[in-house]
């Protein structure tokens, strides 16, 4: 198993952990920023910590049939424990904002389906997810990342997930800022905002 502090130092060399000041896409501050598309386009880096999410799994969750994972986030972290756990994966893209099946994927009824993203923040994306297995008249198994990153407060989630690592990130209002944030200049990562 990998120890936390080598992933951190994993996730800080490949760009996907950087600490400063960011405004989220929820529009919080924050001291730290996660970016997980930056640790898989290290395949080497990533096949590490997918090594050890693929064996933290297999302990957690003793029967999967399928995986599936939201566009465009969870794509390759899906593929990459799908290829660790020889199990078949499948990914579901927004359609007029919805997440939906294509590509002739489907989910067999009564199929045990895992749940797999980079980053579990609020679980919101996870929880829509969830929606398309019941439509399948498939079963749940559970959730899993590379990051959980959720708080007890912010998480829709309630049950069965397994991280490879558990990151706090702190959130502030812009008007609740600390004095240490409000002295960083501000930096406005991520995909939300790319055209």
């Amino acid at each position: 198993m990998l120890s936390h502090k080598k992933s951190l130092n994993i996730l800080k060399k490949t760009n996907a952990l950087l600490e400063g000041h960011f405004v989220l896409s929820s529009g919080l501050h924050s001291t730290k920023y996660i970016q997980c598309a930056k640790l898989l386009s290290y395949p080497a880096k990533a096949e590490v910590i997918c090594k050890s999410l693929a064996n933290k799994i297999k302990k957690k969750f003793r029967k999967i049939d399928i995986i599936l994972a939201p566009a465009m986030g969870g794509i390759i972290i899906g593929y990459e424990i799908g290829r660790l756990l020889k199990k078949e994966t499948i990914f579901c893209e927004r359609v007029k904002g919805k997440f939906t099946l294509r590509r002739g994927f489907k989910i067999k009824k009564g199929s045990k389906v895992l749940i797999i993203e980079d980053v579990i923040t609020t679980g919101k994306s996870s929880m829509e997810c969830v929606k398309l297995i019941k439509k399948a008249k498939g079963s749940l198994v559970g959730f899993a990342s590379i990051i959980d990153r959720s708080t007890n407060k912010t998480l829709k989630i309630k049950k069965k997930i397994v991280s490879h690592l558990k990151i706090d990130v702190p959130t502030f209002k812009k008007n609740q800022l600390p004095n240490d944030l409000k002295s960083i200049s501000i930096t406005t990562p991520g995909s939300r905002f790319i055209k």
